[in-house]
């Protein structure tokens, strides 16, 4: 994943702050659009806050309402908001809710009082800085403090600690506190030595360390490297092996291509632009590209539209598997994305066997196996019964031409 500096004003390549690039994806239509950030853990995790924090913080400063899903990781805001928008909140977040007031380093901790004063203690410089009480943000954090370190009680740090660890998952609870009792200073906590194993039947820690370098384990080693090796590199992979939902995936490339066609849209697309992060993505040839693309570049003028891009698609839809997942990302786009489309799906077919962009034995075969390798079994029986029109016309010319 992209990473970049917590504080976007540090221009420095070694500063050791990074954070992900923020994602946007925008799903839903009409009063219940909706913009999604898929990689807010990975975001909050950098920063060392709850997820529910900058995802609160956008929905206060945007007036929008946030829904927090975390059983599922989706943290979502109201309305469409572009990334780049997204991002300059996320810069103010940082820097009044993170960023130490006194040397501007991230490394900090909430410490709330029982006045309700928050503060950020940083460990960098021992510095204490008060957020802005006045925000409303604060009042979250403090109903929603972050999570804090469970002690174990009765026990000193160090050695005490990780014996007190070891009896409380031995006995599946924390041991109570006990009296100090002689001249050391121990607890008197009572332990089942019966329920311990011996130190004779304890594994060797060095087993864990140690690296079984015969021929055949370092053959071994080597097929299993290069297994994961190309299933790493092949993205394409074989049709029905390894077709998952990779696209749907923020950190992959076809992720990362979906979320700048949307953000990109604004500032206007054509054919160079995409085919150019296509290539800087370095997934020109594979056919999930075409799939996102299908999916993702079109809006409900789609019919218009094919003829801007057909040189984009001849050149990436070069195999049958192209041709597929052109269709697939069609399913998509008017069973998922725009219903409203679906009496249009034999115009859409249309414009693009016209382009030569799809071929009809391809079409053929597509309208008549209903799959639900892209959309659910309903909705891709649906879409091709309305492309009945369509195959029905091809049909007829096949018939026209053999007499």
């Amino acid at each position: 994943m992209a990473s970049i500096n917590i504080r976007r004003d540090v221009d420095d390549k070694f500063y050791r702050y990074k954070m992900p690039v923020l994602l946007t994806k925008i799903e839903g239509k009409g009063n219940g659009i909706k913009t999604v950030v898929p990689n807010m853990s990975d975001i909050a995790r950098a920063l060392a806050r709850p997820p529910s924090y900058p995802t609160k913080f956008f929905g206060i400063e945007l007036g929008a309402q946030v829904k927090l899903e975390e059983k599922s990781d989706r943290y979502i805001v109201s309305g469409a908001h572009d990334a780049a928008r997204l991002r300059d909140l996320l810069d103010v977040f940082i820097d009044k809710f993170v960023l130490c007031g006194a040397c501007k380093n991230p490394e900090t901790v909430y410490n709330i009082t029982k006045t309700d004063d928050v503060f950020r203690d940083c460990k960098a410089c021992g510095a204490r800085s008060a957020v802005d009480l006045r925000h409303k943000l604060t009042t979250y954090i403090i109903k929603n403090p972050p999570p804090v370190e469970k002690k174990i009680k009765g026990l000193k740090t160090g050695a005490d600690s990780s014996i007190a660890a070891n009896a409380e998952a031995i006995n599946g609870k924390s041991s109570p506190a006990e009296p100090e009792d002689g001249a050391d200073g121990q607890a008197n906590a009572e332990v089942d030595e019966s329920e311990i194993p011996d130190v004779a039947d304890r594994p060797d820690d060095d087993d864990d360390w140690a690296v079984d370098v015969s021929p055949e384990a370092v053959k071994a080693r080597e097929k299993a490297l290069s297994a994961q090796l190309k299933n790493s590199l092949i993205l394409g992979g074989q049709e029905g092996e390894g077709d998952g939902d990779d696209d749907d995936d923020a950190d992959s490339p076809y992720g990362q291509l979906k979320a700048w066609i949307g953000e990109s849209r604004e500032e206007g697309l054509d054919e160079k632009k995409v085919m150019a992060k296509v290539k800087e993505l370095g997934i020109e040839k594979k056919h999930k590209a075409v799939l996102v693309i299908s999916e993702a570049l079109f809006t409900e003028e789609v019919v218009k539209e094919i003829p801007t891009y057909s040189n984009l698609l001849k050149a990436m839809v070069t195999s049958e598997k192209h041709q597929k997942a052109l269709l697939g990302g069609l399913e998509r786009l008017v069973g998922l994305t725009y219903p409203s489309l679906i009496p249009a799906v034999p115009k859409i077919l249309m414009a693009y066997y016209q382009e030569d962009i799809l071929e009809e034995d391809v079409a053929k075969n597509w309208g008549t196996h209903v799959s639900k390798k892209y959309t659910d079994k309903e909705t891709s029986k649906k879409v091709r019964k309305a492309a009945g029109a369509f195959l029905t016309w091809l049909d007829e010319a096949d018939e026209s031409d053999s007499e």
